[in-house]
C-alpha cells in the first residue's frame, strides 16, 4: 500500500513517435493501470515534467516536452531541469505536505530520471516501490543508448531497467506488476 504516485517524464517525446521507448505501449498501459488505481482511492498523484534543453526533444513548450497523459485538477506538475526530480523543486514539500510516507514511481529513464529520484526519495526517508513493468528505457538503436565499452557490448533495454532497479540497494521496493500495487 502507497500514498502517492510519482510519473516521471511521460512526456510525449519519450513515450511516442519515432524516439519513443521500445516497451512504450507496454509503458502506457501499465501507468494507465496505475492512474486508474490512485485516482479510484483518491491518493496524491505528482507527475514530473522535465525542461530539456533547446533543440532537445523535452524543450519546453514543444509538443516532446508536454505530458502524455493530462493531469487532473487536484494532480501537481512539478518542472524539473536535473534527474533528481527533488533537486530544485518543491517535491518534498508537497509529499510532507500531504504527509506521504510511502509512493510508487514509473516513467522514464529508468537509470536515469526515474532511479536519481527514487534514490532522493529513500534518502529521504520514504518508502519507495518500483513496479517493474511501470518503468523503462532506450535501448541501443534510439537516442540515449547504453553503448558498448571497453570490452563490453551495449546493454538492451530491458537489462538496463533492471540494472537501474538493482542499483537502487536493499531499501527500495520493487514487485513485478502494477497489477500488485493498492494505494491507500
Amino acid at each position: 500500500m502507497v500514498d502517492a504516485l510519482i510519473v516521471v517524464d511521460v512526456q510525449n517525446a519519450f513515450v511516442s513517435g519515432a524516439e519513443a521507448v521500445p516497451t512504450s505501449q507496454q509503458l502506457i498501459a501499465s501507468i494507465n493501470i496505475l492512474l486508474a488505481k490512485v485516482r479510484s482511492a483518491n491518493s496524491l498523484v505528482i507527475f514530473l515534467q522535465n525542461d530539456g534543453e533547446l533543440g532537445c526533444l523535452d524543450e519546453p513548450y514543444q509538443f516532446g516536452w508536454e505530458l502524455f497523459f493530462p493531469p487532473q485538477p487536484n494532480e501537481f506538475v512539478v518542472r524539473k531541469s536535473e534527474d533528481n526530480g527533488f533537486k530544485g523543486t518543491l517535491l518534498q514539500h508537497i509529499l510532507n505536505d500531504h504527509h506521504v510516507k510511502s509512493l510508487i514511481i514509473c516513467g522514464v529513464l529508468s537509470e536515469m530520471c526515474v532511479a536519481a529520484t527514487a534514490r532522493a526519495a529513500l534518502e529521504l526517508g520514504f518508502n519507495v516501490l518500483l513496479a517493474h513493468d511501470a518503468h523503462a528505457t532506450y535501448d541501443a538503436h534510439a537516442t540515449y543508448d547504453v553503448p558498448a565499452g571497453p570490452g563490453s557490448e551495449g546493454v538492451p533495454a530491458a537489462m538496463a531497467a533492471r540494472a537501474a532497479e538493482w542499483s537502487l540497494g536493499d531499501e527500495i521496493i520493487i514487485c513485478a506488476s502494477v497489477n500488485e500495487v493498492s494505494f491507500i
